[in-house]
């Protein structure tokens, strides 16, 4: 019985000190979602220049993801991509594996899905068709989707629709970021929305759903948007 009991706490110890490791192995990401100041929140006013605006549906890819040392390595997440979903507070927080226990200088990232993903077929997890952000093998991923409604929009309901995507010259419409990182174990990565809808005029631009130029414009605001706390 004794034997059981030590052999008991032997394995403990083990599964503890393996998970330690794993955790000071491993960079903690969380997504935080602001407009301005405030925490965004959906179906809420939000005033931009003289627009007042709601927003009831968020979501982006998050991909590509590369920690930068200051002694000038890399590394490189496989299989990195990320669906952040507003309405999923769990898609907001992952990890990575940083295998470098090294002072970090930069973190790289995309918004959306590369061309070979977008090539691939049938994939799973946050690439998974089921999760509404594919359009078909001609047009790829939907690399950002964001809709609501706008007294300024002329349109059924007020609505207004941003479907971001593209993976084929010349509206590929994938952006990378690279941002100075202070080394941590945790990176909180802000997203403020109202950056981006200060640059658009929503009484004239409403509704982008395929790719093109208008996509490639808002793609590239979606660059601006993004600091590390």
């Amino acid at each position: 019985m004794t034997k059981k009991i030590v052999l008991f706490i032997l394995c403990f110890l083990f599964f503890k000190s393996a998970i330690a490791q794993k955790e000071k192995d491993s960079l903690c990401f969380r997504i935080k979602l602001k407009w301005k100041t405030e925490n965004l929140e959906l179906n809420k006013n939000y005033y931009s220049k003289s627009d007042t605006l709601q927003l009831s549906l968020l979501k982006f890819y998050v991909s590509g993801i590369e920690i930068n040392y200051e002694d000038g390595s890399v590394y490189k997440e496989k299989n990195s991509y990320h669906l952040i979903d507003f309405d999923d507070d769990n898609s907001k927080i992952f990890t990575i594996s940083k295998k470098e226990n090294k002072s970090i200088s930069k973190l790289v990232f995309n918004i959306g899905v590369d061309s070979l993903a977008s090539i691939s077929g049938a994939l799973s997890g946050d690439l998974d068709l089921q999760n509404g952000m594919y359009w078909a093998w001609q047009s790829g991923y939907i690399n950002m989707k964001i809709e609501g409604k706008s007294n300024s929009c002329k349109t059924r309901k007020n609505a207004f629709q941003f479907h971001i995507g593209g993976y084929l010259e010349p509206n590929y419409a994938l952006r990378k970021i690279s941002i100075n990182c202070k080394d941590k174990n945790q990176i909180v990565l802000e997203m403020d929305l109202s950056k981006l809808f200060e640059e658009i005029n929503l009484s004239k631009t409403n509704s982008i759903m395929i790719p093109g130029k208008e996509a490639m414009k808002i793609a590239d605001l979606s660059t601006i948007i993004f600091t590390i706390e």
